[in-house]
């Protein structure tokens, strides 16, 4: 109780020595996220219910035409009655089972390197830990480009399975789903990795050792033990890489093709040059941008009940 009092008080006496300046303390963060973070998305909202300007901008007139088209087609002058476009909805929906797989993916093969990693000696975590972020030592669009390279129909990985016997033409992997897949789980795994080997180090392992002295097996341990415990990285992991995964557009122009167009593709075409529609552009990066605060909402909402009811 003593110790619980002697804490508060220093807590107290911390925040009046810097209660005066604290507020100018934290100004330098507000500004960098007013500037760099609401601002931008201020923009976007603001430019989502403007005009299109007939040779790419924008002109000040408020109008809802940048969402009414993602939603339904009026035809080509916008005058027939309106039916639902499928088009973006479903750029929206391949976006959002792409990522989601891309999240099983990395889920699948992050969980166990991060159970490895933390299980070694703690002198060689370290190096495990650099080898996995190597990768990121190198920008993305370049690492994407060599994925390409590396699966194309005459790059390296069809020509040693030609070499090998093991097929007799090469594989078309190029502008595919798989190809896109692969570049999303390449590109965040990392992003799996590391919370939940975060969340595993800090597990006792005796809770095991005595779940295995009652007889439970490695998969109940597993499931009724580690996985409770660990569930807070798990959920971060996933968000890490649902998140990004959900907005890409490296890894499905230059993986993919017309069939595995992204909404992180769609945005930014709208964007580049004369002929680009930035009202919409912007609607497209509002809704999804919409849909990003829900999975963080619930996110934190579940957090709140899993921590709250511990308290």
């Amino acid at each position: 109780m003593s110790k619980l009092v002697e804490k508060n008080n220093k807590a107290e006496s911390s925040r009046g020595v810097f209660g005066e300046i604290g507020v100018w303390l934290l100004s330098p963060s507000w500004i960098v996220i007013g500037v760099f973070l609401l601002l931008p998305v201020i923009m976007m909202l603001v430019y989502s219910f403007l005009t299109k300007e007939f040779r790419g901008g924008v002109i000040w007139e408020p109008t809802l035409a940048a969402y009414d088209q993602f939603i339904f087609d009026r035809g080509l002058f916008g005058d027939e009655p309106p039916v639902i476009e499928w088009t973006y909805i479903t750029i929206f929906a391949r976006s959002i089972w792409q990522a989601a797989l891309a999240t099983v993916f990395c889920l699948l093969i992050g969980f166990p390197t991060a159970y490895y990693i933390a299980t070694r000696p703690t002198r060689s975590r370290g190096v495990w830990l650099f080898l996995i972020t190597i990768p990121y030592w190198v920008n993305l669009l370049i690492r994407t480009v060599s994925m390409k390279f590396l699966i194309r129909d005459t790059g390296p990985f069809n020509q040693f399975l030609l070499s090998t016997g093991l097929i007799d033409t090469p594989i078309h992997m190029v502008n595919t789903n798989f190809a896109v897949q692969l570049g999303l789980f390449y590109s965040y795994l990392p992003f799996m990795v590391l919370p939940i080997y975060a969340a595993v180090e800090r597990y006792n392992f005796t809770l095991s050792e005595a779940a295995w002295d009652l007889y439970a097996d490695r998969w109940t341990t597993l499931r009724k033990i580690l996985m409770p415990v660990v569930k807070p990285g798990i959920i971060a992991g996933c968000i890490l890489v649902f998140v990004p995964s959900l907005g890409a557009f490296l890894a499905p122009d230059l993986l993919g093709g017309a069939k595995t167009f992204m909404i992180g593709s769609l945005i930014e075409e709208q964007f580049k040059g004369n002929a680009g529609n930035w009202p919409f552009g912007a609607a497209a990066s509002m809704i999804l941008l919409t849909l990003v605060l829900i999975v963080l909402m619930i996110y934190a909402r579940q957090q709140t009940r899993t921590y709250g009811g511990a308290h």
